[in-house]
């Protein structure tokens, strides 16, 4: 029996749109990179609540992670920034278009290094957005130096021994009164995406923070079969970069419990997933789960603070429903009247 017509189409959600209307271009990250699953677990996220996407913006800086706007949400609007200067480009596009829902994707370069001071002012100002960080702990675009959260004594094939202590931009976003924290990795989709969607239902910065190994800058350079080694002992006529395919990583366990996840390099990282009965709105319980999976080298995952009781900009600023840029010339201009009011109070 022949398929009907109607059987033959796509699934839509409540606006009418199919999944395929969230995507975007095709990616050029490398084969098994975490930035790809983030990026698709944006648009199931965008899908099942049924955004309309010409209400959402998307904003990035510069990095790996700054690509990828380009391949989600290819309806809604873009802006890519300078380095570093993701929040600066939020807190203008939301002040003057309040209606709507920002996505920022940046790294831990981008957001731990040169953008750090655009990043505490972000969240002290409380600007409504989802600010998600792609974190690898290297620079991919330059070729693997370590970034500021990469792990203490850490090895690079190119960059060698990391002698800093990491970044922790949970703890950073905390002790800035960031109302929204979260910790995930990019192998667990499930868990991405449901904090992706809590996220774009908060009113204020919600900061994802998404471990998202990076296939090509991990490997050990000890094995023979080594980019690291490879390079070293050949003699090459040209400059020609070869990225392998691997598989991307993925595991799924319950809360509570804990896994190791073995790294493309040979390398390994232990996940936790936040108990059902912790508390995330319970601040210092939340500092203490920081400083207790530093100390025990754990990754802990999931919602680690909220709170939903601190005004946004748009509440602090005393703005206007209507957007700003929606306002006519007339709206916006001050009378006359009202401007030598204001004078009058500087005499």
């Amino acid at each position: 029996m022949a398929t009907s017509v109607k059987s033959r189409k796509a699934k839509v959600n409540v606006v009418g749109l199919a999944k395929a209307d969230y995507k975007g271009r095709p990616s050029t990250m490398c084969a098994g990179c975490g930035h790809n699953s983030i990026s698709s677990q944006i648009i199931n996220a965008a899908y099942d609540l049924s955004l309309s996407p010409h209400e959402i913006v998307k904003l990035s800086g510069i990095g790996c992670s700054s690509k990828t706007p380009a391949y989600f949400l290819g309806r809604s609007h873009g802006f890519n920034s300078l380095h570093g200067r993701l929040p600066s480009l939020a807190t203008g596009a939301l002040v003057a278009n309040r209606s709507l829902k920002a996505i920022g994707v940046s790294g831990d370069g981008d957001t731990a290094s040169i953008g750090m001071g655009q990043f505490v002012h972000l969240l002290r100002r409380n600007v409504p957005m989802v600010y998600i960080i792609e974190n690898n702990g290297v620079y991919g675009l330059t070729k693997g130096q370590f970034s500021a959260t990469a792990d203490f004594k850490q090895t690079l094939k190119y960059a060698g021994l990391n002698p800093f202590m990491p970044v922790d931009l949970c703890m950073e976003a905390l002790t800035a009164n960031c109302g929204f924290i979260a910790r995930s990795f990019a192998g667990d989709p499930k868990q991405v995406t449901e904090l992706i969607k809590a996220a774009l239902s908060f009113d204020g910065t919600a900061v994802l923070d998404i471990i998202s190994p990076c296939v090509t800058f991990n490997n050990r350079d000890e094995s023979t079969k080594s980019y690291g080694w490879g390079r070293e002992h050949e003699d090459p006529l040209h400059d020609v970069t070869y990225v392998p395919k691997y598989e991307e990583i993925q595991v799924d366990y319950e809360a509570g419990e804990t896994t190791e996840v073995r790294l493309h390099d040979g390398s390994a990282i232990v996940l936790k997933k936040l108990d059902e009965e912790y508390d995330p709105t319970d601040r210092s319980a939340a500092i203490q789960l920081l400083e207790q999976a530093r100390e025990n080298q754990v990754l802990a995952t999931g919602l680690i603070y909220f709170n939903p009781d601190q005004p946004s900009l748009q509440d602090s600023e005393q703005m206007i429903e209507r957007p700003l840029s929606g306002l006519a010339a007339d709206e916006l201009r001050p009378s006359q009247e009202s401007l030598l009011e204001v004078l009058e109070g500087f005499k």
